[in-house]
């Protein structure tokens, strides 16, 4: 018989269906590599972080062993347990806000193709985005780094211009393949994001835990006839989304 859960809300993590070794894991993860916690310092004891964080001796034990298989820190007996990383800020993908940026970032990344819909399914465009192609090709796949799913990317690409590199396009990054196209131009390019929950369905694609915090990216690119060739509707994992803006004065 599966034990119900607790009504009595956790007095810092609330009613949140999340195991609390996970809740507490990723708050200790975006502690280090901040000051104190850089790397080869020791860590607070069991009961230090058990009094803090209002938590189980085995709840704290748990999300060290998460931590400590990721490579962040390192439990040595009779001593205590150390940074060896530097935490969350290796796993950061910047939010560009220019396409040459953008396309760099994108360098170097391992798509890992989940379905491929060779069918004429058309994106929903409004009237700010432009206007629609003929036709467009749409896929969806997941990009991972270092073996590790960041993000779910559906993807429509104007069909004249997905027939002109079918092949790079169904095995490499569309982004950084699409700009390279001789004589393509790229007259205008707007992407937006918002922050929402992971749902059961992209929680699973990138094995993250439901209601997770997630960043929801569209971002369309279209030529100087105003035509739209290509738009990406992107979930980024929250814990890989970084925004670093230049504000003008």
């Amino acid at each position: 018989m599966t034990q119900a859960r607790s009504a009595t809300p956790h007095p810092l993590f609330g009613t949140s269906p999340i195991p609390l070794y996970l809740q507490l894991a990723e708050v200790l993860r975006r502690r280090i590599g901040r000051a104190p916690w850089v790397e080869g310092a020791m860590l607070p004891s069991i009961e230090e972080l058990m009094a803090e964080f209002q938590v189980a001796r085995v709840t704290v034990r748990q999300a060290m062993a998460l931590l400590a298989r990721d490579g962040l820190v390192s439990p040595q007996r009779g001593r205590g347990t150390f940074v060896t990383a530097s935490g969350g800020g290796q796993r950061r993908l910047k939010v560009e806000t220019t396409l040459d940026d953008l396309v760099e970032m994108y360098r170097g990344d391992v798509p890992e193709l989940l379905t491929i819909a060779e069918s004429q399914a058309a994106p929903t465009l409004t009237e700010r985005d432009g206007t629609a192609a003929p036709g467009y090709f749409h896929m969806r796949r997941v990009h991972s780094r270092g073996g590790e799913r960041y993000c779910v990317i559906t993807i429509y690409i104007d069909e004249r211009v997905f027939r002109r590199a079918p092949e790079r396009f169904r095995t490499e990054v569309i982004l950084p393949v699409l700009v390279a196209l001789p004589g393509l131009v790229v007259a205008r390019a707007r992407q937006t994001l918002e922050i929402s929950k992971a749902d059961p369905a992209i929680a699973g694609l990138l094995g993250i835990p439901v209601n997770e915090p997630i960043a929801e990216v569209r971002r369309v690119l279209s030529d100087p006839a105003g035509t739209v060739i290509y738009l990406a509707e992107v979930t980024y994992r929250g814990d890989y989304v970084h925004l670093d803006m230049d504000l003008r004065p």
